[in-house]
Protein backbone atom coordinates (compact mmCIF):
# COMPACT_ATOMS: atom_id res chain seq x y z
CA UNK A 1 0.00 0.00 0.00
CA UNK A 2 1.48 3.91 -1.16
CA UNK A 3 0.70 6.47 1.15
CA UNK A 4 -1.77 7.80 -1.00
CA UNK A 5 -3.88 4.58 -1.26
CA UNK A 6 -4.24 4.10 2.16
CA UNK A 7 -5.56 7.87 2.55
CA UNK A 8 -8.20 7.08 -0.27
CA UNK A 9 -9.50 3.96 1.71
CA UNK A 10 -10.80 6.47 3.99
CA UNK A 11 -13.84 7.35 1.53
CA UNK A 12 -17.30 5.91 3.49
CA UNK A 13 -20.40 7.79 3.34
CA UNK A 14 -23.35 6.67 5.29
CA UNK A 15 -26.55 7.99 4.20
CA UNK A 16 -24.59 10.95 2.14
CA UNK A 17 -26.40 13.66 1.19
CA UNK A 18 -26.94 13.91 -2.90
CA UNK A 19 -29.15 15.99 -4.80
CA UNK A 20 -29.93 16.90 -7.89
CA UNK A 21 -29.83 20.91 -8.07
CA UNK A 22 -31.90 22.68 -10.68
CA UNK A 23 -32.35 26.04 -11.33
CA UNK A 24 -32.89 29.22 -13.88
CA UNK A 25 -31.21 32.39 -13.14
CA UNK A 26 -30.92 34.31 -11.48
CA UNK A 27 -29.67 31.88 -8.53
CA UNK A 28 -27.44 31.64 -5.40
CA UNK A 29 -27.24 28.87 -2.64
CA UNK A 30 -25.71 29.82 0.27
CA UNK A 31 -24.01 26.68 2.14
CA UNK A 32 -23.54 26.51 5.70
CA UNK A 33 -23.72 22.90 6.40
CA UNK A 34 -20.42 22.17 7.95
CA UNK A 35 -20.14 19.42 6.33
CA UNK A 36 -16.34 18.24 5.65
CA UNK A 37 -16.35 17.49 1.93
CA UNK A 38 -18.76 18.20 -0.46
CA UNK A 39 -18.27 17.58 -4.24
CA UNK A 40 -20.39 19.22 -6.98
CA UNK A 41 -20.95 18.38 -10.69
CA UNK A 42 -22.50 20.62 -13.30
CA UNK A 43 -24.16 18.32 -16.04
CA UNK A 44 -25.83 21.50 -17.62
CA UNK A 45 -25.06 24.86 -17.45
CA UNK A 46 -22.73 26.76 -15.71
CA UNK A 47 -22.12 27.93 -11.98
CA UNK A 48 -19.65 29.91 -9.82
CA UNK A 49 -18.37 28.47 -6.21
CA UNK A 50 -17.01 30.91 -4.29
CA UNK A 51 -15.66 30.50 -0.79
CA UNK A 52 -15.47 33.43 2.38
CA UNK A 53 -11.64 34.09 1.16
CA UNK A 54 -12.40 35.50 -1.48
CA UNK A 55 -11.73 32.35 -3.90
CA UNK A 56 -13.91 31.97 -6.85
CA UNK A 57 -14.38 29.67 -9.78
CA UNK A 58 -16.53 29.11 -12.68
CA UNK A 59 -17.40 25.63 -13.41
CA UNK A 60 -19.03 24.49 -16.72
CA UNK A 61 -20.76 20.85 -17.56
CA UNK A 62 -17.98 18.26 -17.17
CA UNK A 63 -15.84 20.43 -14.85
CA UNK A 64 -15.99 19.01 -11.15
CA UNK A 65 -15.23 20.95 -7.59
CA UNK A 66 -14.60 19.56 -4.18
CA UNK A 67 -15.12 21.70 -1.06
CA UNK A 68 -13.87 21.38 1.95
CA UNK A 69 -15.63 22.02 5.24
CA UNK A 70 -16.64 23.18 7.48
CA UNK A 71 -15.95 26.96 5.74
CA UNK A 72 -19.37 28.39 4.33
CA UNK A 73 -19.56 29.14 0.36
CA UNK A 74 -22.04 29.93 -1.83
CA UNK A 75 -22.77 28.51 -5.56
CA UNK A 76 -24.54 31.05 -7.92
CA UNK A 77 -25.19 31.60 -11.81
CA UNK A 78 -23.06 34.94 -11.71
CA UNK A 79 -21.02 36.45 -8.57
CA UNK A 80 -23.20 39.29 -8.19
CA UNK A 81 -26.23 37.17 -7.32
CA UNK A 82 -27.10 37.38 -3.75
CA UNK A 83 -28.60 34.09 -2.07
CA UNK A 84 -32.46 32.90 -2.27
CA UNK A 85 -31.51 30.04 0.20
CA UNK A 86 -29.14 28.77 3.18
CA UNK A 87 -28.34 25.08 3.51
CA UNK A 88 -27.77 24.78 7.15
CA UNK A 89 -26.22 21.54 9.17
CA UNK A 90 -28.69 18.52 8.27
CA UNK A 91 -29.61 19.56 5.37
CA UNK A 92 -32.54 22.25 6.76
CA UNK A 93 -32.77 24.78 4.03
CA UNK A 94 -33.89 28.41 5.05
CA UNK A 95 -34.62 31.48 3.12
CA UNK A 96 -32.02 34.33 4.02
CA UNK A 97 -34.27 35.90 6.90
CA UNK A 98 -34.17 32.55 8.60
CA UNK A 99 -37.96 31.51 7.55
CA UNK A 100 -38.14 27.97 6.79
CA UNK A 101 -38.60 26.65 3.42
CA UNK A 102 -40.22 23.66 4.67
CA UNK A 103 -39.75 21.57 0.93
CA UNK A 104 -41.22 24.49 -0.81
CA UNK A 105 -38.21 23.76 -3.89
CA UNK A 106 -38.59 19.69 -3.68
CA UNK A 107 -39.26 18.29 -7.37
CA UNK A 108 -39.45 15.20 -6.62
CA UNK A 109 -36.69 12.36 -5.76
CA UNK A 110 -34.01 13.98 -4.50
CA UNK A 111 -34.24 16.97 -6.82
CA UNK A 112 -34.79 20.64 -5.63
CA UNK A 113 -34.53 24.00 -7.02
CA UNK A 114 -37.10 25.80 -9.74
CA UNK A 115 -38.00 23.22 -12.12
CA UNK A 116 -36.50 19.74 -13.07
CA UNK A 117 -35.25 21.18 -16.35
CA UNK A 118 -33.70 23.71 -15.16
CA UNK A 119 -31.54 25.84 -17.03
CA UNK A 120 -28.57 24.46 -14.68
CA UNK A 121 -28.55 21.45 -13.44
CA UNK A 122 -25.70 20.31 -10.79
CA UNK A 123 -25.10 16.56 -8.51
CA UNK A 124 -24.00 17.44 -5.46
CA UNK A 125 -22.75 14.88 -3.01
CA UNK A 126 -21.98 15.65 0.68
CA UNK A 127 -20.20 13.70 3.36
CA UNK A 128 -22.11 14.60 6.51
CA UNK A 129 -19.40 13.24 9.13
CA UNK A 130 -15.66 14.64 9.19
CA UNK A 131 -15.09 10.71 10.56
CA UNK A 132 -16.42 9.48 6.80
CA UNK A 133 -13.14 10.86 5.74
CA UNK A 134 -9.39 10.22 6.59
CA UNK A 135 -8.28 13.46 8.77
CA UNK A 136 -5.20 13.23 7.05
CA UNK A 137 -6.33 13.42 3.52
CA UNK A 138 -9.00 16.35 4.27
CA UNK A 139 -5.98 18.33 6.13
CA UNK A 140 -4.15 17.76 2.33
CA UNK A 141 -7.10 19.53 0.51
CA UNK A 142 -7.28 23.24 -0.56
CA UNK A 143 -10.47 24.83 0.66
CA UNK A 144 -11.25 24.52 -3.02
CA UNK A 145 -10.37 22.18 -5.43
CA UNK A 146 -11.50 22.06 -9.37
CA UNK A 147 -10.20 20.08 -11.98
CA UNK A 148 -12.13 21.10 -15.92
CA UNK A 149 -13.68 18.78 -18.11
CA UNK A 150 -10.36 19.12 -20.37
CA UNK A 151 -7.99 16.98 -17.96
CA UNK A 152 -11.14 15.05 -16.21
CA UNK A 153 -13.02 12.74 -17.44
CA UNK A 154 -15.16 10.37 -15.33
CA UNK A 155 -17.47 7.27 -16.11
CA UNK A 156 -18.85 7.86 -13.13
CA UNK A 157 -20.71 11.03 -13.27
CA UNK A 158 -23.69 10.00 -15.95
CA UNK A 159 -24.06 6.53 -13.44
CA UNK A 160 -24.62 9.22 -10.72
CA UNK A 161 -26.73 11.05 -12.40
CA UNK A 162 -29.14 8.52 -13.85
CA UNK A 163 -29.16 6.56 -10.03
CA UNK A 164 -29.94 9.70 -8.28
CA UNK A 165 -33.50 10.21 -9.49
CA UNK A 166 -34.53 6.33 -9.28
CA UNK A 167 -36.84 5.49 -6.02
CA UNK A 168 -35.95 1.88 -6.05
CA UNK A 169 -34.58 -0.45 -2.83
CA UNK A 170 -30.95 -0.51 -2.14
CA UNK A 171 -30.56 3.42 -3.90
CA UNK A 172 -28.78 5.01 -0.53
CA UNK A 173 -26.21 2.45 -0.27
CA UNK A 174 -25.37 2.33 -4.51
CA UNK A 175 -25.77 6.66 -3.90
CA UNK A 176 -22.80 6.00 -0.98
CA UNK A 177 -20.76 4.10 -2.99
CA UNK A 178 -20.63 6.00 -6.18
CA UNK A 179 -19.88 9.53 -4.27
CA UNK A 180 -17.02 7.35 -2.37
CA UNK A 181 -15.25 6.03 -5.94
CA UNK A 182 -16.09 9.09 -7.73
CA UNK A 183 -13.90 11.15 -4.84
CA UNK A 184 -11.31 8.70 -4.99
CA UNK A 185 -11.22 8.96 -8.87
CA UNK A 186 -11.42 12.86 -8.43
CA UNK A 187 -8.45 13.06 -5.70
CA UNK A 188 -6.19 10.91 -7.57
CA UNK A 189 -6.71 12.91 -10.52
CA UNK A 190 -6.18 16.29 -8.69
CA UNK A 191 -3.09 14.93 -6.83
CA UNK A 192 -1.10 14.25 -9.98
CA UNK A 193 -1.78 17.66 -11.36
CA UNK A 194 1.33 20.37 -10.90
CA UNK A 195 -0.92 23.03 -9.45
CA UNK A 196 -2.54 20.70 -6.57
CA UNK A 197 0.46 21.57 -4.54
CA UNK A 198 0.22 17.81 -2.55
CA UNK A 199 1.25 17.76 0.66
CA UNK A 200 4.68 16.95 1.48
CA UNK A 201 4.43 13.58 2.67
CA UNK A 202 2.65 13.21 -0.89
CA UNK A 203 6.00 14.69 -2.71
CA UNK A 204 8.04 12.41 -0.55
CA UNK A 205 7.01 9.27 -2.34
CA UNK A 206 9.28 10.28 -5.18
CA UNK A 207 12.56 10.03 -2.89
CA UNK A 208 14.61 6.74 -2.64
CA UNK A 209 15.04 6.99 0.62
CA UNK A 210 12.20 8.57 2.27
CA UNK A 211 9.36 7.21 -0.23
CA UNK A 212 10.93 3.67 0.96
CA UNK A 213 10.09 4.43 4.74
CA UNK A 214 7.15 5.63 4.37
CA UNK A 215 5.73 2.99 2.29
CA UNK A 216 7.20 0.61 5.51
CA UNK A 217 5.01 3.05 8.19
CA UNK A 218 1.88 2.76 5.47
CA UNK A 219 2.17 -0.70 5.00
CA UNK A 220 3.03 -2.54 8.89
CA UNK A 221 2.19 -0.03 11.11
CA UNK A 222 1.78 -2.52 14.17
CA UNK A 223 5.64 -3.52 13.33
CA UNK A 224 7.53 -1.99 16.60
CA UNK A 225 9.23 0.72 14.25
CA UNK A 226 12.17 2.39 15.86
CA UNK A 227 14.66 5.20 13.61
CA UNK A 228 17.03 2.76 13.75
CA UNK A 229 15.25 -0.31 12.00
CA UNK A 230 13.70 2.07 8.94
CA UNK A 231 17.08 3.40 8.86
CA UNK A 232 18.90 0.10 8.05
CA UNK A 233 15.45 -0.71 5.36
CA UNK A 234 16.59 2.82 4.03
CA UNK A 235 20.41 1.85 4.06
CA UNK A 236 21.22 5.05 5.67
CA UNK A 237 22.08 6.79 8.94
CA UNK A 238 19.67 7.09 11.77
CA UNK A 239 21.12 10.69 11.22
CA UNK A 240 20.82 10.79 7.59
CA UNK A 241 17.18 9.55 7.90
CA UNK A 242 15.78 11.70 10.81
CA UNK A 243 17.42 14.71 8.75
CA UNK A 244 15.98 13.66 5.47
CA UNK A 245 12.50 12.66 6.61
CA UNK A 246 12.11 15.69 8.63
CA UNK A 247 12.92 18.07 6.06
CA UNK A 248 10.86 16.39 3.20
CA UNK A 249 7.77 15.36 5.55
CA UNK A 250 7.35 18.02 7.94
CA UNK A 251 7.63 15.81 11.01
CA UNK A 252 10.20 13.22 12.30
CA UNK A 253 9.72 9.02 11.48
CA UNK A 254 8.29 8.47 14.83
CA UNK A 255 5.92 11.35 14.88
CA UNK A 256 4.42 10.48 11.32
CA UNK A 257 3.98 6.68 12.26
CA UNK A 258 2.09 8.19 15.60
CA UNK A 259 -0.30 10.05 13.71
CA UNK A 260 -0.44 7.38 10.61
CA UNK A 261 -1.86 4.72 13.74
CA UNK A 262 -3.56 7.27 15.66
CA UNK A 263 -6.08 7.74 12.32
CA UNK A 264 -6.20 4.10 11.77
CA UNK A 265 -7.37 3.51 15.36
CA UNK A 266 -10.16 6.69 14.63
CA UNK A 267 -11.02 4.67 11.49
CA UNK A 268 -11.37 1.36 13.54
CA UNK A 269 -13.24 2.75 16.09
CA UNK A 270 -16.03 3.72 14.23
CA UNK A 271 -16.27 0.80 11.17
CA UNK A 272 -15.82 -1.97 13.96
CA UNK A 273 -17.02 -3.65 16.95
CA UNK A 274 -13.44 -4.98 18.60
CA UNK A 275 -12.24 -3.76 21.95
CA UNK A 276 -10.30 -0.43 22.26
CA UNK A 277 -7.37 -3.25 23.52
CA UNK A 278 -7.92 -5.24 20.25
CA UNK A 279 -7.35 -2.19 17.98
CA UNK A 280 -4.16 -1.21 20.24
CA UNK A 281 -2.47 -4.50 19.06
CA UNK A 282 -4.22 -3.79 15.49
CA UNK A 283 -2.32 -0.39 15.14
CA UNK A 284 1.17 -1.06 17.17
CA UNK A 285 0.14 -0.63 20.89
CA UNK A 286 1.03 -3.22 23.70
CA UNK A 287 -2.29 -1.90 25.67
CA UNK A 288 -5.45 -0.27 25.63
CA UNK A 289 -4.06 2.20 28.26
CA UNK A 290 -0.93 3.03 25.21
CA UNK A 291 -3.64 3.69 22.99
CA UNK A 292 -6.65 6.01 24.92
CA UNK A 293 -3.39 7.86 26.16
CA UNK A 294 -2.09 8.81 23.18
CA UNK A 295 -5.30 9.05 21.37
CA UNK A 296 -6.80 11.21 23.94
CA UNK A 297 -3.37 13.75 23.17
CA UNK A 298 -4.29 13.94 19.68
CA UNK A 299 -7.82 13.83 19.62
CA UNK A 300 -8.70 15.22 22.96
CA UNK A 301 -11.20 12.31 23.77
CA UNK A 302 -10.74 9.19 24.88
CA UNK A 303 -10.97 6.28 22.37
CA UNK A 304 -14.49 5.29 23.76
CA UNK A 305 -15.61 8.42 24.02
CA UNK A 306 -14.33 8.91 20.13
CA UNK A 307 -16.73 5.74 19.13
CA UNK A 308 -19.63 7.01 21.11
CA UNK A 309 -19.68 10.61 19.30
CA UNK A 310 -18.96 9.47 15.91
CA UNK A 311 -21.81 6.64 16.32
Amino acid sequence: MDALAGLLEGPRARGAFLIRACFDPPWAVRVEDRAPLTVMLPVRGDAWIMTDGGERVRLRAGDLAIARGPDPYTAADDPGTAPQAVILPGGECHYPDGTSMKGSMDLGVRTWGDRPDGTAVMLIGTYLMRGEINGRLLDALPPLLTLTSDVWECPLTPLLAQEIVRDEPGQEVVLDRLLDLLVIAALRAWFSRPEAAAPAWYRALADPVVGRVVRLLQDDPAHPWTVAALAAEAGVSRAALARRFTELVGEPPMSYLTGWRLALAADRLRDSDDTVAAIARQVGYGSAFALSSAFKRVYGVSPQDHRTRVA
